[in-house]
């Protein structure tokens, strides 16, 4: 149990990347491939990510090291669930994915942290 705790911030700090790389990158290669632009916008992909963040955030973020981060990632799940749900307007969805995936992150980032120290 303990390896795979050891794995849950890593792998929920590359899951908000990919969000990221998502909702950023992909509407501007979809200019050049425009396949990607259809798959860009799959509504699936967005449920897909929301399935897979939310068990896997709360899963990462338990125990008392997580307490004073909860907040910060409770409030970048809560963003990427209302850009899923395309409220309050779909044009606010990339900028809610945005900041969820980035609050998110840097939340799982700080608990990485707190639990194992800086890098050296």
């Amino acid at each position: 149990m303990k390896s795979t705790a050891r794995l849950a911030d890593p792998a929920a700090i590359t899951l908000s990347g990919l969000c990221l790389v998502h909702c950023l990158a992909l509407p501007m290669l979809s200019v050049v491939l425009p396949v990607l632009g259809a798959w860009a916008e799959a509504e699936w992909v967005h449920l897909l990510v929301i399935a897979l963040a939310l068990p896997l955030a709360l899963f990462a973020l338990r125990g008392k090291a997580a307490r004073p981060l909860l907040g910060l990632a409770l409030a970048g799940l809560a963003a990427m669930v209302l850009a899923a749900l395309h409220w309050p307007s779909h044009e606010a969805e990339i900028v809610l994915n945005t900041s969820g995936g980035l609050a998110l992150a840097v939340a799982h980032g700080l608990h990485w942290r707190r639990r194992h120290g800086p890098v050296r």
